[in-house]
Parts: C-alpha cells; structure tokens; sequence
C-alpha cells in the first residue's frame, strides 16, 4: 500500500517505524526540520519537509495516488484540512486524529461528514478504553473494544450456582443486545445457536454494551460476593485521565482525580459530574498516605512522565493498592513492564502509541475483511467493510442463511456501534464484525467478503 503519514511525533514515528518494515510504500509529511533529518535517517521512507495543509506539499507526496492517509499531528486542524484535501485530491481513504474533546462533540457537530473522513479518532479516547477495560474486569480472561468502547468483548466461566446451567441459550433472559458469541468446552469451539445449552465449566464469550454486560456476568458467575464497585484514584489530570473518567462515569465505581494544577482542576470539576478531583501534588509517598490511597482499588498513573507513572504506581502497590497500572508512552518500556509484571507488582503498562498503532493497522491491508482479534481454539473476530454489492446488504439477519461456525457480533456504523438482532439490516458502509472458527474461516471469506 501507499500510505502517507502526517506528523512525525511520538503515534506518527511509532507507526512509520512499523510499517516500513511491512513493504508498503510510506511517506512522512512533517513540519520540523529537525525531526524530517532524524527521520531521514532512520526511516526506509519518503519524508517531506512542508505543511500538509498546503496542496503542493500534498502533490510532492503524491496524494492522488495515495491508499491509506492519515493526519496525526497534535492539531486537530491540520489533521482535518489535510486529511479532507487528501480525500478531494484522490486518496481512497482517509484518517484524521482529534482531540477527545473534538470526538466527543460529534453529537453537535459531524466533523467527519463536514470534511469527508473516513475516519476520526482520539489516541487519549483509545488509550482511555484501554485502561478502564482492567476497570470493568480486573480478574477476568480477556476484555476486546470495538466502536471505541461502545460495544465489549468480555469473557467469564460459568458457575456451578449459575441458574442458567442445563438452559438453553433461548431461555436465558439476557439484556437488550447482549449476546453468547462464542463457548469454549473442553478445547471444543463452538458458536452457538439459540438452542445450545449451557454447562459447567464453560468459558463463555459475550459482546454487548458494557454497562450492560455488568449484570449478565453477575448472573452468569452468581457469586454474591462479587463486586463492580471500585475505588478507582487516578494520578494526573490531563487528557488521558479526563477520558479515562469521563468512562468510568458511567460505573458504579468512586473516581478521584489527583491533579496539581488549580486551573486544571476547576476544569475538570465543571467537566465532570460524579469524579472528585483534588488540588494535589501526589507525587510522593507522604501525599499517597494522606490520601489514603492504599485503600483503593485501583491506582491508574497517567501524568505526562513515563518514570513517574511507574515509580508511583510501585509506591502505590507497597501502601496496598491492588491494581496499579501506568500509562508509559515508550512502547519498549511498556513492554518490558507487562514482561515483568508479576515481579514489579504492576497489574498492566498501558502505552497510548501501541494502543493507536492497533487502531490504525486495521486499515493497512489489501485483504476483503480484517483481522480484529483472536479467541480461544484459533477462533477469530473479522471485521468486513460492506459495500452496496454485497450480499449481506438488504435482507434483514432473520432472512440471511448464516455460514455454520459463524456468527454476527457487532456493526460499527458511522458514530454508532451496536450487537445486530434478527430485525436489523446492514448498510453499505457499515462495518460489520462477524466470529468465525477455524474451519468455517475460508467460506466465510468467500460469501461475506463478496462485493
């Protein structure tokens, strides 16, 4: 593929970095002098000095016959004029980075409509979803997102209390949208239909909204014991940790915000309606004691210091905190932290640049559909972009004819995300992610990736 990157930052190195070393054609746009001579030599690529605003800059790179385009500078209004230009110019598909704020004001306004975008995304949004996923299931066996967390992916083992065991899967009353995608039994894959029963012991996976999926895992676990009430405390109070709140929001959980900037503070308190924020400077072992933050659950680092986060989080595990996680932007120290998790006593290193380069690497391919993620037994997740040829395009789910061992998860279309039901249709479009297991895999591909 051709793909020129706007922005040579920290998300814009990172993913230049990776995919130079995948084949494809990249071109780097980039404002700094210094940072186009480092790039020069480091990078297998075409870097270009100039504002990408600017249609010249754009034909030096040749925009027209660009595949894949996207704006990542820390300024929501270069990634949009450039990467709107790039779309007029011929680039078959384009993606802009925004600020959480920006995102989150698609409600009022359709940044993406107005200047003809593929795609707009937050890192901080994306980073957020990340970090609240150990939120919402610290103990549990995986946690996936699409639609920006709208819609989760969670997995729980079914209980021996569970009132659901020997059921099935029609009779079980589960919340609006929420569905079974996929029982992993005793090394067997299966994804069920409306009449699979379930059994002990099985590792059951779910898709649905995830406030909604809360209950149904309580359900499923019936353990009264268990409990989604968190004291979550969160060091730093930039855009990570206001995205972060603005997420858990929507918990039962108790959120503090440390933050030692009054202004930033005041910010956040109008921006916020359940999250306490602090006016304090947390950085040290005496100011985690006063705060009694060794009783919290969670300890979540996002300052702007990769050291600070881990150090902090390391102060807040010997006080008794037991889930300390840290944002670290490096991704060689994210990575080494998650290595050595069990020794260093962190529960995860989150890094926002590994993060985004996920995000985006699902664009960066050839293929009819995309790999989204894999399950249990080489089960994948594969994500189809529906085109007004296809065959899945009309008919409403209740009409289609399903290829076995596959199923129908969630459509992300537009702004929205949601689980289909046998009355809802696909648009052209629509981005359509659908579980199939290994041996239905190949014919999957053959009938859903048609048009």
């Amino acid at each position: 593929m051709k793909i020129i990157i706007v922005g040579a930052g920290e998300i814009g190195r990172h993913l230049a970095e990776s995919l130079s070393n995948r084949a494809h054609s990249i071109s780097v746009i980039e404002r700094d002098e210094a940072l186009v001579d480092d790039l020069n030599e480091r990078l297998d690529a075409q870097v270009i000095q100039g504002d990408a605003a600017s249609v010249t800059t754009l034909a030096r790179a040749d925009v027209a016959d660009c595949d894949l385009f996207l704006g990542l500078t820390s300024d929501d209004s270069t990634n949009l004029v450039s990467a709107s230009i790039a779309k007029a110019l011929g680039a078959k598909k384009t993606v802009a980075r925004v600020r959480p704020e920006t995102q989150a004001e698609q409600w009022l306004f359709n940044h993406q409509a107005h200047f003809d975008i593929d795609h707009l995304f937050s890192s901080e949004r994306l980073t957020a979803v990340d970090l609240a996923k150990y939120v919402r299931n610290p103990e549990r066996i995986a946690v996936e997102e699409l639609g920006h967390g709208k819609i989760e992916l969670q997995q729980v083992f079914i209980s021996p209390h569970c009132q659901a065991v020997e059921e099935p899967i029609r009779e079980i009353k589960l919340p609006e949208r929420v569905r079974i995608a996929f029982i992993q039994r005793h090394g067997q894959s299966i994804v069920p239909t409306a009449d699979e029963i379930l059994q002990v012991g099985d590792m059951v996976t779910l898709i649905g909204e995830p406030s909604k999926l809360a209950e149904t895992i309580t359900f499923l676990e019936s353990d009264p014991a268990a409990s989604t009430e968190y004291n979550v405390v969160i060091l730093g109070g930039g855009e990570y940790a206001f995205a972060l709140a603005q997420m858990l929001e929507g918990s039962s959980s108790r959120v503090r915000i440390f933050e030692r900037d009054k202004e930033r503070c005041e910010w956040l308190t109008e921006q916020l309606q359940r999250t306490i924020v602090l006016n304090v400077d947390a950085t040290s072992r005496k100011e985690l004691i006063e705060e009694q933050v060794g009783e919290a659950d969670f300890f979540i680092a996002v300052t702007g210091e990769d050291e600070d986060n881990v150090m902090m989080c390391l102060q807040a595990k010997t006080l008794g905190v037991k889930y300390p996680i840290a944002l670290v932007q490096r991704a060689d120290y994210a990575d080494v932290i998650t290595d050595h998790k069990e020794q260093l006593g962190i529960t995860a290193a989150v890094s926002p640049r590994q993060t985004t380069s996920r995000e985006l690497l699902r664009f960066v391919t050839s293929e009819r559909y995309q790999q989204a993620f894999t399950l249990a037994g080489e089960t994948e997740v594969l994500a189809f972009s529906l085109s007004a040829k296809s065959p899945l395009v009309g008919p409403t789910v209740r009409e289609m004819s399903v290829v076995a061992g596959t199923g129908f998860v969630a459509v992300i279309r537009g702004n929205t995300a949601f689980v289909p039901i046998g009355e809802d249709t696909f648009n052209a479009g629509d981005t359509l992610y659908i579980i199939v297991t290994p041996g239905s895999k190949a014919q999957a591909v053959k009938i859903y990736g048609q048009g």
